[in-house]
């Protein structure tokens, strides 16, 4: 998974944790919101190492999430 597939998962799981149907304890949307902050770590790792060489981050972060197959627990 390269860093801007991980900037798109964490913006995936926040607008999972976000939804009032996750579910009625919490639990799936704190699941959502640990995997978020997980992949947005990862994909700052990645933009500090990589630095801004890449459009690649430009055009990630200027976009709508899409929905996806979930790979929830």
């Amino acid at each position: 998974m390269t860093g801007t597939d991980h900037y798109r998962e964490a913006e995936w799981h926040l607008l999972r944790a976000a939804k009032p149907d996750t579910d009625r304890s919490g639990e799936l949307s704190a699941w959502h919101q640990r995997q978020a902050q997980v992949h947005a770590t990862l994909a700052l790792a990645a933009a500090t190492a990589l630095g801004s060489a890449s459009g690649k981050w430009t055009d990630v972060a200027g976009t709508k999430v899409t929905d996806r197959q979930s790979s929830e627990p």
